[in-house]
């Protein structure tokens, strides 16, 4: 369904009331009867746990399945399928800078990205009561999973320029998916930059958000919403991911939210900073409440 993500957004600034947007799609599985192996391989039982769940609870906004394998695994890495975790990356597609020339951007009929594609279609037609959100990661994460974490922040080092090359590959395909996520009528994206986290204030900046915001400014609209997420990162260490023009920002449990609300612009949204081990898996529903 059709969502002004602007007007939606002043409301939800203007409530004194906190709203629950978790990312659990995995959890909807068992309202179905699936695995999540079931959803990674197939689009109706991804769908199928989207709306289980929305109708089972008041999220403010449903979001998809969160795999951040898909697009590595387009690109031709290898990927390893559990029953009831996420699809995981194994071993990496690049071993060093001189095969980035020759690293072929896929198109959206590669791997598994017509399923996460048409699993979009199928949530945004059927839950129409709140907004929808897709998911994907970001560009220089999906470096990362393309050329080994530890290879990566050494090439960074040793070969800048063609770290840059292979982020410029990763962007151009991703621009491309997120069109295509937003032809599919869901109401905006979640991008995953988890290994930014990992980055200096400069490198974040050079190999990271530099990147983030052109996508943003290339999807981004009234209809179509991007939140961006980093697990590890702090408003304060790498700032420049508070000037991405991010509809909102989503980050883990080891940010100040009260510091970052002050370093922020007025009209995003924040999310974030409860401990998913801690207290989601760990906690009473008490705790939770209170956290």
């Amino acid at each position: 369904m059709k969502i002004n993500m602007n007007a939606w957004k002043q409301e939800a600034l203007s409530s004194r009331k906190r709203l629950a947007l978790p990312i659990l799609t995995s959890l909807g599985f068992g309202l179905t009867g699936k695995s999540i192996r079931d959803g990674a391989t197939n689009s109706r039982a991804q769908a199928d746990a989207i709306v289980a769940l929305a109708r089972r609870y008041e999220f403010a906004a449903s979001p998809m399945m969160m795999d951040l394998s898909v697009e590595a695994e387009a690109f031709g890495a290898k990927i390893k399928l559990s029953e009831d975790e996420v699809p995981v990356v194994i071993g990496a597609v690049l071993h060093d800078c001189s095969e980035v020339a020759a690293l072929a951007i896929p198109s959206l009929s590669a791997g598994r990205i017509p399923l996460y594609l048409d699993a979009a279609r199928l949530a945004a037609a059927e839950v129409t009561d709140r907004p929808v959100f897709a998911g994907c990661i970001g560009p220089f994460s999906l470096a990362g999973r393309l050329f080994g974490m530890t290879e990566i922040m050494t090439e960074m080092l040793m070969d800048p320029d063609g770290i840059l090359a292979l982020l410029e590959k990763c962007t151009v395909f991703l621009e491309t998916y997120l069109q295509a996520f937003a032809a599919t009528g869901v109401n905006g994206v979640i991008i995953a930059e988890p290994a930014a986290g990992l980055l200096s204030p400069a490198q974040c900046d050079e190999f990271s958000s530099v990147f983030v915001r052109r996508l943003i400014s290339k999807v981004q609209n009234e209809h179509f919403a991007v939140v961006l997420h980093n697990c590890g990162n702090t408003g304060g260490q790498n700032p420049s991911m508070l000037s991405t023009g991010a509809w909102g920002l989503h980050f883990g449990n080891k940010i100040d939210m009260v510091k970052t609300l002050a370093e922020l612009p007025s009209d995003v949204l924040l999310m974030g900073n409860i401990d998913p081990a801690g207290v989601f898996r760990m906690g009473t529903p008490e705790l939770v409440l209170t956290e």
